[in-house]
């Protein structure tokens, strides 16, 4: 058995706190939205290039603290170490013992992508035996097929991927549109990412699904022209890379870009109008799929 203590803070004092609720004892401290779920919430979203959003100005720190610990001492050792005249308003809750990995595991159901595609978490049975079930579980690199922008470019490469296609996933992740696109025909895949974590895990995730993904770092070259390219990245890195993935579709080769809320398409589409035309090919939840095509007479 736990306590969970939620104080109410301001955010100019939320980490000062803490920092001081760790160094009395707390077991783990996570800072939230006090205004989550109504009109007043802010989101934290931000992308590369832009400054860093603050805390909230009504924060919510959250403590646990082991069931026998000194909680009044512990409040009143973190508030003055922190700066507070007493310590702030606060609520108690108890945490009780649970199987976290079965708990976890029961929030990750199959997901179906298409009639032909769904993304089968380790622990579950395949709905659709049939189908092209990729088995992919949470992990350190995103993508799991639940957000609506790795759903978007999946059900593009359903339609997109021809058998023998070469096929470029800028930003590859987890490796899960490689992977689909290795499964739905693709001759030869490449997945390239900025973090060596993510790449660790596209390689294991490729190989649990028994699929080949060719796998690099992005601070190496990618030279060839493909087929398909696709990225789900955000908005400002998708403009920042427009010379370089739109010079990597072949004549007749076909692109997909996601990451890019509704809002932003135009930024999106305006950064690759040099290149290439975009067009907004589907909406899901706020977030849009950009959509190109180089005409087939286009010099190499």
């Amino acid at each position: 058995m736990w306590i969970s203590v939620i104080l109410q803070a301001e955010a100019q004092k939320a980490e000062a706190l803490s920092e001081a609720l760790m160094d009395a004892g707390a077991l783990s401290i996570s800072i939230e939205d006090a205004d989550a779920g109504t009109d007043a919430e802010k989101p934290q979203f931000g992308e590369p290039g832009h400054h860093p959003v603050g805390l909230w100005d009504h924060s919510r720190v959250i403590a646990l603290f082991d069931a026998q610990a000194d909680l009044a001492v512990a409040l009143a050792r973190a508030a003055a170490d922190a700066g507070f005249d007493a310590v702030p308003p606060f609520t108690l809750e108890e945490v009780a013992e649970q199987n976290w990995v079965q708990l976890t595991q029961s929030q990750f159901d199959p997901i179906r992508i298409t009639e032909r595609m769904w993304i089968v978490p380790s622990w579950h049975t395949a709905p659709d035996p049939d189908a092209i079930n990729i088995e992919l579980d949470p992990g350190m690199a995103f993508g799991t097929g639940s957000h609506p922008t790795t759903r978007l470019c999946l059900e593009w490469l359903c339609d997109a991927v021809r058998p023998g296609d070469l096929v470029l996933d800028y930003g590859c992740g987890s490796g899960i549109l490689g992977i689909a696109a290795a499964r739905l025909g693709a001759g030869d895949v490449l997945g390239v990412d900025i973090d060596d974590k993510a790449l660790e895990a596209a390689r294991d995730n490729a190989e649990r699904n028994g699929t080949t993904v060719r796998l690099q770092h992005s601070r190496e070259p990618v030279d060839a022209r493909f087929d398909v390219v696709v990225a789900n990245i955000l908005t400002n890195p998708l403009c920042v890379l427009a010379p370089l993935l739109a010079a990597r579709i072949a004549p007749g080769g076909r692109i997909a870009l996601s990451g890019v809320l509704e809002t932003q398409t135009q930024q999106v589409i305006d950064a690759y109008a040099p290149f290439l035309r975009l067009h907004v090919g589907a909406v899901h939840e706020g977030w849009a799929r950009l959509e190109g095509l180089r005409p087939a007479d286009t010099p190499q």
